[in-house]
């Protein structure tokens, strides 16, 4: 019989009305999930069909189900051995042995695990009859709002970001229930907004489609309107587990509280320090709302982390005592000393990257395989240089986001047109890259040829001498460029070409901050300053795109390697040795946090990498990039200063 601490074993034996398990990192909220289910089942005569635990994403519902249906089957086998040692004594048969094990099979096989939007999609499914087919595809609903970005002839660069971004406004909006008139978007004007959002909705119901969000959405109005359906699916679900509680958002919530009541049977599990979906509507108000919300709620703390040494336990937490709306926890490390957190700095991030490639190495010879170590970063544009150096030494990685290449970025891509047509590339397709950015008014019409003749477009505005003379100063611009290697080439472009002037008005456009598009091009300008002639630079953007191809070849076939992932994604994770990568301010927190909840999201995040680390905790930051001075990461000197 396995031993469970008294925290776990009283969420485990916890029975009816509403009880809340603040599940630290590493503390085994899994085992106590799937261990209540199986007590309600076997010990309290709960009907197995009348369970449901949600969790949020598909792999998590699996490997609940999974674990638990192991479980039952463990228990009946045991259960059948001991009933062969009473049979012996008292004659027990055979065949009530066996009805006993497929009694608790059946029982697993009736507990509903599933997502938020599978159980919300059969509730829908029942009411107006919904097949698959009606759920929207992701390339739909990306085509939709493409179309209305060329309906609306917006001049969007990066169009792929935008549609993106405005995707996971709708869905905001929609989850969180918000009044669009009182909607302010992120990405573009409130009118532009309203008009996309409008489109995007036409086009969805003409189809007959729902996206994930309008699953929650119906099944909130469907509830609301329709007493007598709720009612059916109160009396069907008595016992409801909500796994990552701390992830839930508002239209999530209003329907989960609905459905268990009225006898309120609901065991919420979860962290508020691991809330890090802000921008999906979730945010830990909701989880540290749920005493108020069911004032006879019971409240257990899961605090033996069973993942991690004391030193890192201990580091994480000073890290994150500095919020403030959060449940007050003392945790405890079960695997006793190790050793101490270790925050490197390095000169640069050249130095950062050789530095950890070394160390890697270094565990690597003491025993450690390379899917024990993960570099955890705060965004996708962070890991450049360090997929770089792991090329560079052969060393293989895994990411679980798709591999970025920097030389793709449209901004790049700008840049890199301006080279190309200094060095003679004169094909139309690559001066429309660079003749309006920044902005010179000349019209596509100036340009009909295959190949462009500057004397041709000047003849086109030869009654335009202001006209003229920008075509001019183009030209000029291309023959200086000419002759430059490439990190002058690059910053001659940005400052007297004029192209960052550019970007500044384009992030206007688009409602970004400048600096999120200055980053792209100080990446770039990092990189030329590696490479003293174009050919040398050129060469090593082919390579790097080859060795990116071949990589994600070698993934799709192995999952060997060192582990890279945003913070975000590591989220669930644990790795024996862990790299949190650039330490920075302005990186982690990120510079967009300016407001309080943001920058608390921000220490969850980096309290959420942290926590990954079961044996070695390694804290990087670099003390100049892109020629600027950087300063450490507050986060680094809120978890080295102890508290009185």
């Amino acid at each position: 019989m396995r031993e469970f601490h008294p925290s776990q074993k009283e969420a485990i034996e916890h029975k009816d009305g509403p009880m809340m398990v603040l599940a630290g990192p590493g503390s085994g909220k899994t085992t106590v999930i799937t261990h209540r289910v199986k007590h309600l089942v076997e010990n309290c005569g709960v009907d197995p069909s009348s369970i449901l635990v949600i969790t949020f994403t598909r792999a998590a519902a699996r490997e609940m189900r999974e674990r638990f249906e192991k479980l039952i089957s463990d228990g009946a086998e045991t259960a059948a051995a001991s009933g062969g040692l009473a049979r012996n004594a008292g004659g027990n048969s055979r065949a009530e042995d066996g009805a006993v094990s497929a009694r608790r099979r059946s029982a697993a096989s009736r507990v509903s695990f599933g997502t938020f939007h599978s159980v919300f999609f059969t509730i829908l499914r029942y009411a107006y009859r919904y097949q698959a087919s009606n759920i929207v595809r992701e390339e739909q609903r990306t085509r939709f709002v493409r179309e209305m970005v060329e309906k609306l002839k917006l001049e969007i660069e990066d169009e792929h970001d935008f549609i993106s971004a405005v995707l996971g406004e709708i869905s905001f909006v929609k989850s969180e229930m918000v009044d669009l008139a009182h909607y302010y978007s992120q990405n573009c004007s409130e009118e532009m907004f309203k008009e996309i959002y409008a489109g995007y909705e036409e086009r969805m119901r003409r189809a007959n489609l729902l996206d994930f969000d309008d699953m929650l959405v119906m099944c909130h109005e469907l509830f609301t309107k329709r007493p007598d359906i709720l009612a059916a699916w109160q009396k069907k679900f008595r016992y409801i587990l909500v796994d990552e509680f701390q992830d839930i958002n508002k239209v999530q919530y209003e329907i989960v509280r609905m459905l268990a009541k009225p006898e309120d049977n609901l065991f919420i599990v979860g962290d508020d320090d691991q809330s890090v979906y802000r921008f999906r509507g979730s945010k830990p108000e909701i989880m540290l709302g749920f005493p108020q919300d069911y004032p006879g709620a019971k409240t257990v703390l899961l605090g033996v982390n069973y993942r991690s040494t004391i030193e890192i336990v201990d580091t994480a937490s000073r890290l994150i005592r500095h919020n403030r709306k959060r449940y007050d926890k003392k945790l405890e490390a079960a695997r006793g000393h190790g050793r101490p957190v270790i925050t490197c700095v390095s000169a640069d991030a050249q130095a950062e990257t050789r530095r950890i490639v070394d160390e890697i190495k270094g565990y690597v010879q003491a025993g450690y395989r390379l899917e024990d170590i993960a570099i955890l970063y705060r965004t996708n544009l962070n890991p450049r240089l360090m997929i770089e150096k792991l090329m560079e030494y052969n060393i293989p990685f895994t990411m679980k986001d798709s591999l970025p290449n920097l030389y793709d970025h449209w901004i790049s891509k700008n840049v890199l047109a301006y080279i190309k047509a200094a060095r003679g590339d004169l094909s139309r397709g690559n001066i429309l890259q660079i003749i309006n950015r920044p902005n010179r008014y000349i019209s596509r019409d100036a340009l009909e040829d295959a190949v462009v003749s500057w004397d041709r477009v000047e003849s086109f505005y030869q009654d335009k001498r202001w006209m003229v003379e920008r075509i001019e100063q183009l030209r000029y611009d291309l023959m200086m460029l000419r002759p430059m290697p490439p990190a002058a080439a690059v910053n001659y472009i940005r400052k007297a070409v004029g192209y960052d002037d550019y970007i500044k008005e384009y992030a206007l456009y688009r409602r970004l901050k400048p600096e999120e598009l200055a980053e792209t091009l100080d990446q770039l300008q990092e990189s030329a300053a590696n490479y003293k002639t174009m050919e040398a630079w050129f060469g090593h953007m082919e390579e790097y795109k080859k060795r990116l191809q071949e990589q994600a070849q070698a993934q799709r076939a192995a999952h060997e390697g060192v582990s890279l992932m945003t913070m975000h994604g590591s989220k669930g994770l644990e790795f024996s040795v862990v790299y949190i990568l650039d330490a920075n301010e302005g990186i982690t927190p990120h510079r967009k946090a300016v407001l309080d909840a943001d920058l608390e999201e921000e220490r969850r995040m980096f309290y959420v990498a942290m926590t990954r680390a079961k044996d070695r905790l390694h804290v990087c930051w670099a003390k100049e990039r892109y020629g600027r001075k950087q300063e450490v990461s507050r986060f680094v000197e809120e978890y080295l200063t102890r508290q009185a």
